[in-house]
C-alpha cells in the first residue's frame, strides 16, 4: 500500500516539473520577444537618426557663402556703378562722380585698429587728392550710425564714408560687385567679409589701378602717387 501511495504521487510532482518548465520556456520566449522588438526599436531610432544627420549639415554650409575672390574687377573694366548713404545719410552715385577720377577704398569695419589708420591715413592726404580734382570714398558694409560715429571719434573730416550694409543677410551689394565679399578664416572658423582692396577709377568710369591685398602703412600715399601718374 505504501509503495503504490509513493508511485500516485510521483507523477503529479512529475507533472508540476513538467508545467513549471513550460513556465518558465514561454517566460524566456516572452522576454526574448520582448528584447527583439526593443532592439529592434533602437536600430529603427538609430537609423532614423543617421538618415537625418546629413539633413542638417548643409545648414552650416550655406552660412559661409562660396569665395568670390575671382570676381574683382579687372583694370581696363567699367567700375561697377552704385549709389550708397555717406554718413550723413545723403546717397552718393559713383556715377555722379564721373569726369574726374576717383578713389574707391574698400575696409572690413569701422574703429578697428587697421580700418582707422587707413581712413586717418587718407584724412591726412585729402587736400593733395582734392588738388587732383580726386573725390576719395571709403566703402564697408558698416551702417550710417556707424560711419557718422567713427568720423566723429576720429576727425576724419571730409572723408567721405559709404555703407554698403547687407541686405536679409545677403552679402553687401557693392562689395560683392567688386569682388571684395571673400570667404576669411579666424582661429580656425571660416566666414564671409571684406578684403582690403582700393579701386582708381579713371574720369570716363573705367578702373585705372587696382591694389589688392593692401599693406595699410603708407598706402594712401601710393595711391596719391599713382592719381598723379594719371595725368
Amino acid at each position: 500500500m505504501a509503495n503504490t501511495s509513493t508511485a500516485a504521487r510521483t507523477p503529479a510532482k512529475a507533472s508540476k516539473r513538467s508545467s513549471t518548465t513550460k513556465s518558465s520556456t514561454t517566460k524566456s520566449s516572452t522576454t526574448k520577444s520582448s528584447t527583439k522588438k526593443t532592439t529592434a526599436k533602437k536600430a529603427a531610432v538609430k537609423k532614423a537618426a543617421v538618415k537625418k544627420a546629413p539633413a542638417r549639415k548643409p545648414a552650416s554650409k550655406q552660412a559661409v557663402a562660396p569665395s568670390a575672390s575671382a570676381g574683382l574687377v579687372a583694370v581696363g573694366v567699367m567700375a561697377p556703378d552704385f549709389t550708397l548713404m555717406d554718413g550723413a545719410g545723403k546717397p552718393v552715385s559713383l556715377s555722379s562722380l564721373r569726369g574726374a577720377p576717383v578713389v574707391v577704398y574698400f575696409y572690413p569695419k569701422d574703429d578697428t585698429s587697421g580700418c582707422t589708420v587707413e581712413a586717418c591715413d587718407f584724412r591726412d592726404n585729402l587736400a593733395a587728392f582734392r588738388k587732383l580734382g580726386c573725390t576719395v570714398l571709403g566703402v564697408s558694409p558698416d551702417s550710417v550710425k556707424s560711419h557718422a560715429k567713427f568720423a566723429a571719434k576720429h576727425a576724419l573730416g571730409k572723408l567721405t564714408l559709404l555703407a554698403d550694409e547687407p541686405v536679409a543677410g545677403g552679402a553687401p551689394a557693392a562689395c560683392a560687385a567688386y569682388g571684395v565679399w571673400q570667404q576669411k578664416s579666424m582661429y580656425g572658423r571660416a566666414y564671409m567679409g571684406v578684403v582690403r582692396a582700393t579701386y582708381i577709377v579713371d574720369a570716363g568710369g573705367k578702373v585705372a589701378r587696382r591694389f589688392d591685398k593692401v599693406e595699410i602703412a603708407g598706402h594712401a600715399t601710393e595711391v596719391l602717387a599713382a592719381v598723379k601718374a594719371l595725368g
